[in-house]
């Protein structure tokens, strides 16, 4: 960093006349950044943590990134998606880099998100390519391989989302053999981890974060380097996220993954044999029986008779484990095996283990539950509660923890994410948005249609969506809470309306968007996904319609576990846990809508309860102070105004 901004603070950089306004062609005073900025610079030097909720255009990337390089201190910076993590180190911080000088700063993502080497170089001697698609593919990323730094393939903007290429030739640890590996030192993870400890400033995903928070301190090791500050965007996703981590999975599909790439290396490095094919075809046959007892119904659901069901079963799960064992065994005992042998090994021991924590059930702050994607099945155990992790393995371990998001707060307040995530003695900050709410959306929620819990909820519904994209000529999201009413309702609106329409699962999601931006009067129909980080700014998005209030589905098992868990405690989980949540969905979804100071439009939630019900004024008290109305009349006005714009 530049020797003249090391005394540096925050204000002289954010300020009316500060360095940004002289950098930055689009410069514009927000008070509210320079406060964040400001909470972010003394949290940092204080050894404090922090939350802030900073309102959709604040800036709030610039104001955690100029005091967290200015502080002096290796600072994690962790993102909800792979967008904003390459917006930060591709745009941003190059920003910054102009003006401060050369930054030590780099981005990590996942193994599979990086070639291997060596697959590369033995996959051109051997037959490990399966069709036309995958050759063609493999000759593109063998081309890539000779000139990229590196080896990330979002790089390689022409390789398919779903490349079999790429899967046969990504860097996964489980085929990883490590500094025995003849292209160690050029290996492209080897390179990252060179560039993370040569860095003050590494961009990381919540993924990783919790991927490396969930191994320190064993003997697979820490996969970044020891840091004094994290600082989580979008850290309304944290605890989900962590769940998957601190919990257990294991699955039909990593077993047949397994079986397949031990017989896939044994036949390319000659030490297969016909012992080890009967095993690994035993492994295939005993898997399927033991996956099979679970059912076939689609979808996830609770599993709660562990001891019945090993009382009947236990036969069929030991044979998995003994099958697994066998193929370790079988591998150790051949002298002809290679060194990717040894992490096949250790996969194979380490999915007996996660078996027999799944099977034995014993750990009771785990929930433990199934699910079926079409032929595969996966058993997961979930914590029930991970503020008990996070205070022990991230709020006690390291001096500041920053949260940030547009949506933290409930009714003006962050009790519930605190408690959530056990984050205690955090400095708080709401940051309102400076885009004026009031006049530049209108809320509008119908009273006359019926209970969504009613059957005649959905025809009506769609009659009212019908009439919402009339007056808006399409140029719209409209978000469901479920799949299932998702299609419903399409299938009814979509022959009704003259506008393009494009709905979730058609497509990948990227496509879809794109589809959408350029495609003058679209509606999109989509649920979960889309509700965050998408951005549309300008006039074509001018409507967001919502059938539901967003309450995550009680039957759900991590859900229904957590309701449980509080009731059991003595709490109030309806008003302390799913409304909470709930609140910071919607918001979720209606901040798709609002994205610059010039944008326009009408948000309506189809869901009158929250007119109806002593709770609803929680849900509006979470909301920016959007117009209001119940009047269909008053939208077409809303609407007519705009035009004459």
């Amino acid at each position: 960093m530049a020797s003249t901004t090391k005394s540096l603070t925050v204000r002289q950089f954010f300020g009316k006349k500060g360095l940004l306004s002289e950098w930055h062609p689009n410069y514009e005073f927000r008070e509210g950044q320079v406060r964040m900025a400001e909470a972010v610079e003394s949290a940092l030097a204080d050894k404090r943590h922090l939350i802030v909720e900073a309102g959709t255009g604040t800036g709030k990337t610039l104001a955690y990134l100029v005091p967290a390089i200015l502080s002096g201190k290796r600072v994690i910076i962790s993102t909800g998606t792979k967008n904003l993590q390459e917006q930060l180190f591709f745009k941003d911080i190059p920003f910054l880099e102009k003006h401060l000088g050369k930054l030590r700063a780099c981005y990590m993502k996942g193994r599979n998100n990086y070639a291997c080497r060596q697959k590369i170089y033995d996959a051109e001697k051997e037959p490990i390519l399966t069709g036309l698609e995958e050759v063609a593919d493999f000759q593109i990323i063998r081309d890539w391989e000779k000139t990229t730094e590196t080896g990330d393939r979002a790089e390689i903007k022409q390789l398919p989302e779903n490349s079999g290429a790429w899967h046969k030739i990504d860097a996964r640890a489980e085929a990883c053999t490590g500094q025995k590996c003849t292209q160690f030192d050029r290996c492209f993870i080897t390179q990252m981890h060179v560039r993370a400890n040569e860095s003050d400033l590494i961009i990381v995903n919540h993924h990783l974060f919790f991927a490396d928070l969930n191994v320190k301190g064993d003997e697979r090791g820490a996969i970044l380097p020891d840091y004094a500050a994290v600082i989580f965007d979008e850290a309304h996703e944290v605890e989900d996220t962590a769940g998957q981590y601190f919990g257990v999975s294991i699955s039909s599909a990593q077993v047949d993954d397994f079986a397949r790439d031990t017989a896939a290396l044994a036949g390319r490095k000659n030490f297969g044999s016909q012992e080890l094919d009967r095993i690994l075809i035993t492994l295939s046959d005993k898997s399927a029986q033991f996956f099979g007892l679970f059912g076939a119904v689609e979808g996830r659901s609770g599993f709660k008779s562990h001891d019945a069901f090993l009382e009947k079963h236990e036969e069929e799960y030991r044979n998995v484990g003994y099958a697994l064992e066998m193929v370790a065994l079988q591998m150790e005992l051949t002298k002809a095996a290679p060194d990717e042998a040894l992490p096949l090994m250790a996969r194979a021991r380490d999915m007996m283990k996660r078996l027999e924590f799944w099977m034995e059930g014993r750990d009771k702050r785990y929930v433990y539950w199934i699910e079926k994607r079409g032929r595969r099945t996966f058993l997961q155990a979930t914590p029930i509660d991970v503020s008990g992790m996070l205070d022990k393995r991230l709020f006690d371990a390291v001096d500041t923890v920053v949260l940030t998001s547009a949506t933290l707060a409930v009714a003006g307040g962050f009790e519930f994410v605190q408690q959530r995530l056990g984050m205690r003695n955090a400095r708080t900050e709401i940051v309102e948005s400076h885009f004026d709410h009031q006049h530049q959306a209108l809320l509008y929620v119908p009273q006359h249609l019926p209970d969504p819990r009613n059957q005649a909820f959905t025809a009506a519904a769609a009659l009212e969506i019908v009439e919402l994209l009339e007056l808006s000529k399409g140029r719209a999201f409209v978000l469901f809470t479920s799949y299932s009413q998702m299609r419903l309702v399409y299938d009814r609106v979509s022959l009704e309306i003259p506008y393009p329409t494009f709905l979730q699962g058609t497509a990948p999601r990227s496509a879809l968007l794109e589809d959408f931006r350029r495609t003058p009067n679209a509606v999109l129909f989509a649920t979960s996904s889309f509700w965050q980080g998408v951005d549309v700014p300008g006039d074509q998005l001018s409507c967001v319609i919502i059938d539901k209030l967003p309450f995550a589905v009680p039957s759900d098992p991590v859900v229904e576990a957590r309701i449980a868990a509080i009731k059991d405690d003595g709490g109030d989980a309806f008003r302390g846990y799913q409304i909470p949540q709930a609140a910071i969905a919607l918001k979720q979804g209606f901040g798709r809508l609002i994205r610059s100071k010039t944008d326009r439009g009408v948000l309506s939630i189809l869901d009158n309860r929250i007119t109806k019900t002593s709770y609803g004024q929680i849900f509006f008290d979470s909301l920016p102070h959007y117009g209001f109305t119940m009047q269909r009349a008053d939208v077409e006005n809303f609407f007519t105004k705009i035009t004459k714009k």
